[in-house]
């Protein structure tokens, strides 16, 4: 405590608390303001997020653009496709519904 007394009460005393001021209003204005630390954090988080939904529907589209090849270019693909989704049998087959 006495080395902190001594460092504030010095000769330079005004200097320092000019610069523990001045640090303080920086650090504030940094972490504060409207394009501060703390918004770039947020951003970089939201830019991730929607990054990571962004892969998930180019996977998703893929799939998709799979299914309508197969379905438009092979025909027992697009029989099989409306027998599930219809719930429909050939006859002699045996169907299996999960729900």
């Amino acid at each position: 405590m006495k080395k902190q007394s001594a460092l504030w009460n010095d000769r330079h005393h005004g200097f320092v608390k000019f610069a523990v001021v001045t640090t303080v209003i920086v650090l504030l204005f940094l972490l504060f303001r409207s394009n501060g630390v703390i918004n770039w954090i947020r951003s970089g988080h939201e830019i991730r997020r929607q990054e990571k939904m962004i892969r998930e529907y180019r996977k998703g589209i893929e799939e998709m653009d799979k299914t309508i090849y197969d379905l438009t270019h092979d025909k027992d693909s697009l029989e099989k496709h409306a027998r599930e989704l219809f719930r429909m049998a050939a006859p002699g087959e045996d169907v299996y519904i999960e729900e």
